[in-house]
């Protein structure tokens, strides 16, 4: 199969392509390298994956996405703006990436020959700030009280922040494109995806930044008090819910998934992780506490019941040992990660 990925020198994207072409699959990657690491992981994806067809471009640039797309029989679309901070400084740039970007994305699949299936990775930020879920605060971490095995697909949309928005945009464009022209797509809204060759930074990936800067004697800045929850999902598992709706594209063609860890594989952001790293690292690490962040949810697990049911998939890899991974990674590549 010729596949596309768009950001395939991103962090999922890396893993993708390397995942996809284990399978003998043929792969491009459509990338602007604007991204930390995003040319390490170039360098490390060309090492491994013959053949791989590099096309160094914007989505924002719609004839370069037309030609990329011209023959491929699914497209993977992961590029884009990713942080909720860098949106509200700079909203005009992040509508243009993530929402224009992707109509770019979506109308060079629909009009090319080929009518690929289309991946689109949206994110729980669709949901906002979930006000309306009642939230209970015990000891250690906050927890949804009528939300025990999280939340659903059929929960209300809200997108707050300009990031919600644009990427809310894609979103609901992705699935309508499936009802009005037929294009085989699926959106996957995850949550919190962590793992090697993520090159995280305080606004984005905080499991990676934490892991990094721990390794390199730099301190962490929790924002709120660290009791906040996520539901942790490891990129091969992510890999593996791909692998699936493409398989299964004929009977979920039109679908959205929340893919995410759910309510077995969930972590607090500092006061279960920061034993967990202080352990790896034998050290006491140097711990700074600032604000909450507007629009951080306090609490936020996916109901994956949804993509098991119908993708036939649910995470193997449990937080602990995709920590221990992450971390192994991080020693390894002290060079890199600096």
């Amino acid at each position: 199969m010729k596949i596309l990925i768009t950001g395939g020198a991103g962090f999922i994207g890396t893993h993708l392509a390397k995942h996809f072409a284990d399978r003998g699959d043929r792969i491009a990657v459509l990338d602007n390298l604007s991204r930390r690491g995003s040319e390490l992981n170039l360098r490390w994806l060309e090492e491994r994956i013959p053949g791989l067809e590099f096309i160094r471009g914007d989505v924002r640039d719609a004839a370069t996405v037309v030609r990329a797309a011209q023959g491929r029989e699914a497209i993977f679309h992961l590029a884009a703006q990713v942080a909720v901070t860098t949106s509200v400084t700079n909203p005009r740039e992040d509508f243009e990436i993530n929402a224009i970007g992707t109509f770019n994305v979506l109308e060079a699949a629909r009009t090319s020959k080929s009518n690929p299936m289309f991946i689109y990775t949206s994110t729980n930020k669709v949901y906002g700030g979930m006000e309306q879920a009642k939230v209970i605060e015990d000891p250690a971490r906050y927890r949804l009280a009528d939300l025990p095995l999280g939340v659903a697909e059929d929960w209300p949309l809200d997108f707050h922040s300009p990031y919600g928005c644009s990427k809310g945009a894609g979103d609901q464009y992705v699935r309508d494109y499936a009802r009005i022209y037929g294009l085989p797509t699926v959106v996957f809204r995850q949550s919190a995806i962590y793992g090697e060759r993520q090159f995280g930074v305080e606004d984005q990936g905080w499991l990676a930044h934490f892991v990094i800067s721990a390794t390199l004697g730099r301190p962490i800045t929790i924002y709120g008090d660290g009791k906040q929850v996520r539901d942790m999902l490891y990129v091969g598992d992510l890999a593996r819910a791909f692998e699936r709706a493409v398989e299964q594209m004929e009977t979920v063609r039109g679908r959205v998934f929340n893919i995410g860890g759910g309510p077995g594989f969930t972590l607090t952001i500092w006061s279960e992780t920061g034993p967990m790293l202080e352990q790896l690292s034998g050290r006491t690490l140097d711990v700074r506490y600032g604000k909450w962040r507007p629009g951080d949810q306090k609490v936020y697990v996916s109901d994956i019941r949804k993509a098991e049911r119908e993708l036939g998939w649910k995470p193997e890899v449990g937080p602990k040992e995709g920590l221990a991974r992450l971390w192994k990674w991080a020693q390894e590549n002290r060079r890199d990660i600096a």
